[in-house]
């Protein structure tokens, strides 16, 4: 027996499958659908016409889920029921969805087969990267998986896909996601910005409170990812696929290897239990900023108020300012309270506020003075490079890094940031290194 939903869906694909929007072309499309024109879909086309003046090339689904609320329809179903006549659905049209509108410079992307094409797979293979028919999920060997799963000693879990998945999601970083803007308090993971400037704005302040959000990634559902690409103008069928590319349902096996002495054990297996942005995949640092765009832009109306500056840097929250002990613990909980309304969580054992007395701490930098590396880690480093220039590269790699010349020049350029007279020690230090034998 035909559902209601079903019967819902097939008018939806037929009334948008069809050339015009009238009345008598969607009574007519019904009547293609159905085999025969029923006396109740001259309401219901009414209803539609009411509802959608014009047709809603890209919300085949919602233009489903209102028909399925229409009393006509609902009452024909029951009817059918009662005395035992089906109404049977004859053929299945395809919707042609297409895009309405686009904020952005994003590619344009009508439908499932332009996004394949644009990926150049076919549809099978888009739909089981995407796991549409949530096959992926429900798969017990890790070899059907789409992604290698860790758990760090932190109690971390790194959820990296595979080769041929992360190739995807790095094309949809670049063609889809790229064009489309983060707030201006984002700093991590932006191109232009990193921990330096996000530690920059908070040099020299009287006080520094930083709040470290809880399992950043995993608290970004898949529901908030599907909104963005809605946002962005793509079909609800593109829209969807999308988000299935870029985020993932941790199998019920790599949960039940979670830590026993997880902390917020019960909180964080929940949302690795429903689709969420993987820790791990390529989009999801672009993801998270862009699904953070409101929570950013609260808590730098926050900051006007009380008259401080804020960042983020993935999940580290900074303000910074003029702020008594009172003002403070305002300030906290009415960012613990944003975030909430957010959809994030404060971890508050991770709150940290530090005044001009102390070591204010930003991603790694000292922001007394200005942002600079800790003294310890710029000893550690002059250290190895030292040893390094007597011994060789290889002996001080106890770490078994792959590439450790290219590892050492990149520590050189992030400790000596912005801080000349340790780049030129450091920087002789690592020609000396590079050059031993």
């Amino acid at each position: 027996m035909t559902t209601v939903q079903a019967l819902a869906t097939a008018l939806a694909d037929a009334f948008l499958a069809g050339e015009g929007w009238r009345r008598a072309d969607l009574v007519g499309q019904g009547g293609l659908v159905l085999g025969v024109r029923r006396r109740w879909l001259r309401p219901v086309a009414d209803a539609v016409l009411a509802a959608y003046p014009h047709p809603p090339t890209d919300r085949p689904r919602e233009l489903a889920t209102f028909l399925s609320t229409l009393d006509p329809l609902r009452a024909a179903v029951a009817a059918a029921r009662q005395h035992q006549r089906p109404i049977v659905i004859r053929a299945r049209p395809v919707t042609p969805t297409r895009t309405v509108r686009r904020p952005w410079h994003t590619p344009v992307i009508d439908d499932v087969s332009d996004l394949a094409a644009m990926l150049d797979l076919s549809i099978e293979h888009l739909d089981w990267y995407a796991d549409r028919r949530a096959m992926n999920r429900r798969a017990t060997a890790h070899r059907l998986h789409h992604y290698h799963y860790r758990w760090t000693d932190h109690g971390r879990l790194i959820e990296a896909p595979k080769s041929r998945l992360r190739a995807l999601q790095r094309r949809l970083l670049t063609e889809v996601l790229g064009p489309m803007p983060v707030h201006l308090a984002a700093h991590g993971f932006v191109p232009g910005r990193s921990a330096h400037t996000f530690a920059a704005a908070h040099t020299a302040q009287p006080v520094v409170v930083r709040i470290d959000l809880l399992a950043f990634f995993t608290h970004i559902p898949a529901t908030r990812v599907y909104g963005l690409f809605r946002t962005a103008g793509y079909p609800e069928p593109v829209a969807h696929t999308l988000t299935g590319l870029c985020t993932t349902r941790t199998p019920h096996p790599v949960l039940r290897r979670a830590p026993a002495h997880l902390p917020h054990r019960a909180t964080r297996l929940a949302t690795l239990r429903t689709s969420h942005l993987p820790q791990g995949a390529p989009t999801s640092p672009a993801l998270a900023n862009l699904c953070a765009y409101r929570l950013d832009r609260r808590l730098t109306g926050l900051a006007d108020a009380y008259e401080i500056t804020y960042t983020r840097y993935a999940d580290d929250l900074a303000f910074s300012g003029n702020l008594t002990t009172r003002r403070i613990h305002d300030l906290i909980t009415a960012v613990t309270d944003i975030a909430r309304d957010k959809g994030f969580q404060a971890h508050p054992g991770k709150t940290r506020i530090r005044g001009r007395a102390d070591r204010q701490l930003l991603a790694g930098l000292v922001v007394n003075q200005h942002p600079a590396t800790q003294r310890d880690e710029y000893d550690r480093l002059r250290a190895i490079l030292h040893n390094a220039a007597r011994t060789g590269l290889a002996i001080q790699n106890r770490t078994g890094h792959p590439d450790f010349a290219q590892y050492l020049i990149g520590r050189v350029l992030w400790v000596g940031h912005h801080h000349p007279a340790r780049a030129a020690k450091l920087a002789a230090l690592l020609a000396q290194a590079l050059a031993a034998p």
